[in-house]
């Protein structure tokens, strides 16, 4: 089944489908609370949504794991590009999400892989440092790129997406409380515009069924 849905219908209900999910921390981090959505009403969960009117990808300038300078427009201008906002001290959804990818990338040719870029922008730029946030997707895909920075320039991005994310705090109780979209846009080499998006419920198989084809600048 194919769902085609606006941009703007996607940003809106966003904004009204808040489903918060309790998480624990790691072992010598408080535990935290991940508010997640699932923003598109869509009937299979399991699947992209296709976008009417596609995304435009944002201008964003961030600090990749090796500490360089990264232009995200410049550096993934004509290569299908996933993009994904978490952060690594997030028990299940964060991992999860860029595991189910890192499978899906790993049946892919060498051709395809070149053809292929995976970047995470942390929502939590305070904890993830270049450092850490690289060496927690070495050990989902070392191809992965990982992105930090100001959280101001990156909530400003996830928003042009329609990506809610809040600023991560600490109650009084140590607990860490961030809220994120668990949103995955699939920008094509043609436009550079995000034409698909793939929420929460989207497994290994559906990135493995889709891929190929998102290299190639089509929509499933």
């Amino acid at each position: 089944m194919k769902l085609r849905t606006t941009g703007a219908a996607v940003a809106l209900t966003v904004a009204s489908a808040l489903v918060l999910t309790a998480c624990g921390g790691e072992d010598d981090t408080p535990p935290a609370t991940v508010v997640d959505q699932d923003n598109t009403g869509a009937a299979d969960p399991e699947s992209g949504t296709v976008l009417d009117t596609p995304f435009a990808k944002p201008a964003l300038t961030l600090t990749d794991t090796e500490g360089e300078e990264y232009d995200l427009v410049a550096e993934t201008e004509g290569v299908t590009t996933l993009l994904y906002f978490g952060y690594t001290n997030c028990p299940d959804v964060c991992p999860l999400t860029m595991s189910n990818i890192a499978n899906a990338a790993a049946e892919l040719s060498d051709e395809q892989r070149d053809k292929l870029n995976v970047v995470m922008v942390t929502s939590d730029p305070e904890r993830d440092t270049p450092e850490s946030l690289g060496a927690w997707l070495q050990a989902q895909d070392p191809d992965f790129i990982g992105l930090t920075g100001d959280f101001g320039e990156i909530q400003e991005a996830a928003s042009s997406l329609g990506v809610l994310l809040e600023e991560p705090y600490v109650e009084d109780d140590g607990a860490v409380i961030s809220s994120h979209g668990s949103q995955v846009l699939a920008f094509l080499p043609g436009d550079d515009k995000a034409h698909v998006l793939y929420t929460e419920g989207v497994t290994t198989e559906t990135f493995e069924r889709d891929l190929p084809g998102l290299i190639e600048g089509e929509t499933p």
